[in-house]
């Protein structure tokens, strides 16, 4: 009888559960489920015996602080988008308004228990209903509920299970703060029967080298101690391996090593291609360079505003901003100005009562709401550059039309930044890149976004993970329309150059940092591409099979596939090496 004869079945009838591969890898491990939620007090319990409405306050407070700090603690120690995620959780811990809401109930004789289960009830019911990010942030809502109750109660927090053997993490989903502290000594592979293949889970995944899987509705079957192989390639799960998964699994674990990155990412003819980094600190900045990075190709600069209550000061960003500059001297460095709003509400900046905050009031367009913010951005971006040796370049998210990038171009001269941009994550900036290139420097597209809204799915739904896939040809084009409108408002003529003589065009979003979707980029004409920077050796050594003319021919393959699915199987099947490298 082989490994899976007599295996009760699942999902149907089948042992291989399908969902979506959002970090290569594949190993077999046994499962190890998160464990059971906090349990939600009794509707309106009364005050314990012996309290008063002063001490359950109290007590309340301090539960509420004590969250807070602890979130905050762990993001100072971490870094990338693990900083960002616990940053942007323990903001919501210090919600003044969630705090409020709370300690109103307690005056009227409610436990603060109950109280603050109701009262981040009624927030994350408003947040779900708002949909879009805003649903999204009704999950970090009540993770924190539930943190804070376990304060309460003195038990644990939930989190990720502890364990003497690495296992393989299965989950409904992740909070953002559990995500964030994910151990790849211990956890082997993560698969999630929720979440998209943007959600935080499978960024932070991808950013540890943690093979994952989102969107695998069937894994809820999947119990402690089930014997799984996971395989973030394909984004399928197979229940008690056989002699065939036991290969591949030997196989990848087996797998050539990836050469160093060398510092200059280029293709098989010479041709030279960055890989810059993304990075969301000066800590990230050190660490990027260290990795070989050629630059930088997104400085998130949220990392100065996030779980702040007002503004940082000119002198802070100062000091942040040339954190990150100081690691590359001589190099590019490309700072995106703020992008607050959605799933980045700021309380000075955010209107959270928008009825669709991704639709809304975002990146560049706050500055028509809150006018100045930008404008000192811009002023502490450029004190940072002038006493820096990095080539300082600055982009604005969230660019819909030429207009909105000429006055973003003008915003940047004032200040005396030379080199302004924008990021093309609406596909409108994608159809009019040659006349918005026209009046800006540079463009990065920002694959996650442009692919959300070009396919009108929720980057954070995992019922709509198939959509949201940037291997979706109708994104591709939109890729190429942006490239071609470099090329034309760069007066190139040549069809055999990707770039010269072009306005600069690279990639910033997660896209770039699948190898073999980076050859399809260049050979779309993307001139850069910025990534994690555990991706650099993957990224820059499949690159190198390749001359510009196979890439260009590959994307062609892509753009004239009628589904993501097969865009990706048909350019994969040309790319040997990823095969012999377990990518």
């Amino acid at each position: 009888m082989s490994a899976g004869e007599g295996t009760p079945p699942l999902d149907g009838g089948t042992r291989v559960l399908a969902g979506v591969g959002v970090s290569a890898g594949r190993v077999i491990g046994r499962v190890k489920r998160m464990p059971d939620p906090v349990q939600p007090p009794a509707d309106g319990a009364p005050l314990p015996e012996g309290a008063d409405v002063d001490s359950e306050t109290e007590r309340l407070r301090t539960a509420t602080q004590t969250v807070a700090a602890g979130l905050k603690a762990r993001a100072a120690v971490a870094t990338g988008d693990a900083a960002a995620v616990l940053k942007a959780t323990a903001l919501m811990a210090g919600d003044r308004t969630l705090l409020k809401s709370a300690t109103k109930l307690v005056a009227s004789g409610t436990s603060a228990e109950s109280a603050i289960w109701e009262a981040a009830d009624a927030v994350a019911t408003q947040l779900t209903a708002l949909g879009g990010y805003m649903a999204e942030r009704a999950t970090d809502v009540l993770d924190v509920r539930a943190r804070i109750v376990a304060e309460l109660r003195g038990v644990p927090a939930p989190g990720i299970p502890d364990s003497e053997e690495p296992f393989v993490l299965c989950a409904v989903d992740l909070a953002p703060a559990d995500t964030a502290t994910l151990d790849p000594a211990k956890v082997l592979a993560l698969v999630t029967s929720d979440g998209g293949p943007q959600s935080h889970t499978a960024i932070i995944a991808r950013s540890l080298g943690l093979p994952a899987i989102v969107a695998a509705t069937g894994t809820t079957a999947l119990a402690d101690g089930d014997l799984v192989f996971v395989d973030g390639i394909t984004g399928t799960v197979t229940r008690d391996p056989g002699p065939a998964e036991e290969e591949i699994a030997a196989s990848y674990a087996n797998r050539a090593a990836l050469p160093d990155f060398d510092g200059a990412g280029a293709l098989a003819d010479g041709r030279s291609v960055p890989l810059l980094a993304n990075v969301g600190s000066g800590t990230d900045a050190v660490a990027a360079a260290e990795a070989g990075a050629e630059g930088v190709g997104l400085l998130r600069t949220e990392f100065c505003f996030l779980g702040r209550d007002k503004e940082p000061t000119h002198e802070e960003q100062v000091e942040a901003y040339r954190a990150v500059f100081d690691a590359f001297p001589g190099r590019k460095v490309v700072v995106r100005t703020l992008d607050a709003g959605a799933d980045k509400p700021l309380p000075f900046l955010t209107d959270d009562t928008e009825p669709n905050p991704a639709l809304g009031v975002r990146g560049y367009r706050t500055d028509g709401a809150t006018p100045g913010v930008l404008a000192r951005q811009l002023a502490a971006i450029a004190e940072a550059a002038e006493n820096s040796r990095a080539d300082v370049w600055t982009m604005a998210p969230m660019i819909s039309t030429p207009a909105e990038a000429e006055r973003f171009a003008g915003l940047c001269a004032a200040a005396g930044l030379r080199t302004p941009g924008v990021m093309v994550e609406v596909p409108s900036a994608a159809v009019l890149a040659g006349q918005i290139l026209q009046r800006v420097d540079f463009a990065s597209i920002g694959t996650n976004d442009l692919t959300q809204y070009t396919m009108a799915a929720d980057r954070q739904l995992g019922a709509l993970a198939e959509l949201n896939d940037p291997w979706q040809p109708a994104v591709l084009h939109l890729i190429k329309a942006t490239a071609d409108g470099g090329r034309a408002a760069g007066g190139a003529t040549s069809e055999g150059s990707a770039t010269t003589g072009a306005k600069p065009v690279g990639v910033c979003g997660e896209a770039a940092a699948d190898p073999a979707l980076a050859v399809v980029l260049v050979g779309l004409g993307v001139a850069t591409l910025s990534m994690n920077r555990r991706a650099l050796p993957a990224v820059a050594a499949i690159l190198r099979t390749v001359d510009l003319a196979e890439a260009q021919r590959l994307a062609g393959l892509a753009l004239a596939a009628p589904s993501a699915a097969e865009a990706k199987e048909l350019v994969r099947a040309e790319l040997l090496e990823l095969e012999r490298f377990g990518l």
